[in-house]
């Protein structure tokens, strides 16, 4: 299983990132969650305001947003 992170606009839209549509491959849905709670902030500053997780290409969740709740 490879477990990535699809980042998205607002509008559902993929967002490049680095000139990478997704993050880099994770073993787990665990170490993918860990990542994200890690670098949530440094993505939503490069517009990122939403990511889905995918599991080898399949939506397991999301989207999900990056933004704080107030």
């Amino acid at each position: 299983m490879s477990w990535t992170w699809r980042y998205e606009g607002e509008d559902g839209s993929v967002v490049a990132v680095g000139g990478a549509n997704g993050s880099e491959s994770f073993t787990s849905q665990g170490d993918a969650e860990t990542w994200i709670g890690e670098t949530w902030r440094e993505l939503l500053d490069l517009g990122v305001t939403q990511v889905s997780l995918l599991d080898a290409g399949t939506r397991v969740y999301g989207p999900m947003s990056l933004r704080p709740v107030t």
